[in-house]
């Protein structure tokens, strides 16, 4: 592991060199990219760091039990040993996790999409808890959460809601929740009791920069138009509800939550060019998938991933089929333990993919 991680400094000391030199710091792309190398790289060298010293310490205690003569030295070496031995594993494990290679998008801010699916009203309900769980879970996190458009649903809830989600590694984590949430409960709409099941599709799109993808803007339709929410006298009578249309890819994104037509055209434009960068990684994601025979980060909109049931208070996760009988708190936005389960049977697989250099 040592001459692996001895490898991994000397790029850390390169980046070190790079990131300062004046051409790099005027080219934005190729500096974020650095610093984001750097951020990670260090991290690594602090561990690295950590095990020279208990590696070091490990050799010091057997050099001196088995060449001194004083008991006292001896017994405080052995102690020395036996600690450096105990915590060598676990550190290494820590390394090991560290060295799977990071996917890029996973640092990066992220736009997230929830649809009602087949149910009627019951799925627009349903789609409105999703979109207040993944909330409440963003702002616990310290994530800053903005609506970006939504189309309400005539008992509550959302048709659709999309809203950006602006934070530290938030693609990396929102990006498990996508696909179809099912729910199996009495609807607040059914008068005779009877259990019904609706579902709701979450997309997750990492929020793409402008040097990432290249919008023309030549191929851009912009239309203007009274927004239909909640917000005021002047947000529905004045055209500052914007949509833009991709005329090559068909793709259309608006935006009609800011009183602002400009700040609606740039938040629009936001998710149009994250949805055009998404589909490019969406044919990336299902060849990994399909290669690691993964379906935890697949990228498969249609496949059915959790289970909310009511009436049981469970909640399971087909992914990795775990279940949780803890349906309160997950609505209310309490997903860490999940989304941490799925992280390590995600990293697990990736694990054995590079365990034979490590």
């Amino acid at each position: 592991m040592l001459d692996k991680l001895n490898f991994i400094k000397q790029r850390f000391d390169e980046v070190s060199d790079l990131i300062i030199q004046p051409d790099i710091m005027s080219d934005q792309r190729r500096y974020i990219e650095l610093s984001k190398e750097y951020k990670d790289l260090k991290a690594i060298m602090d561990e690295r760091e950590a095990y020279v010293e208990l590696k070091n310490n490990l050799q010091e205690a057997e050099e001196i039990i088995s060449s001194e003569t004083d008991p006292e030295m001896v017994e405080m070496a052995k102690l020395q040993y036996d600690e450096a031995k105990d915590e060598l594993p676990r550190l290494e494990e820590k390394i090991r996790m560290m060295l799977i290679p990071k996917d890029p998008e996973d640092a990066k801010n992220a736009v997230v999409e929830v649809r009602a699916g087949a149910g009627g009203d019951e799925a627009s309900i349903f789609a409105g808890d999703i979109f207040r769980m993944l909330s409440k879970y963003s702002e616990a996190k310290g994530w800053k959460v903005d609506v970006v458009d939504y189309s309400e649903g005539t008992n509550g809830g959302y048709k659709e809601i999309q809203f950006e989600v602006s934070g530290e590694d938030v693609y990396g984590t929102l990006k498990y929740e996508a696909g179809v949430h099912r729910v199996q409960r009495v609807p607040q709409t059914e008068t005779q009791g009877r259990v019904h099941t609706s579902a709701a599709t979450v997309m997750v799109f990492p929020e793409a920069e402008e040097f990432d993808i290249e919008v023309n803007p030549k191929d851009v339709r912009v239309d203007y138009f009274c927004s239909s929410g909640p917000g005021g006298q002047s947000v529905n009578t004045t055209y500052s509800a914007v949509r833009l249309t991709h005329e090559p890819t068909g793709i259309v994104a608006q935006c009609q939550d800011q009183k602002s037509q400009h700040k609606n055209k740039e938040k629009a434009f936001r998710v149009l060019r994250s949805r055009l960068y998404e589909m490019e990684l969406a044919k990336k994601q299902a060849e990994d998938a399909e290669k690691r025979g993964s379906m935890v980060t697949s990228g498969d909109r249609s496949a059915k991933i959790r289970t909310y049931n009511y009436a049981q208070s469970r909640v399971t996760d087909h992914r990795i089929n775990l279940t949780l009988y803890e349906l309160d708190n997950i609505i209310n936005g309490d997903i860490e333990k999940i989304i941490n389960e799925l992280k390590l049977v995600d990293n697990t697989e990736k694990l054995k993919n590079i365990s034979d250099d490590l």
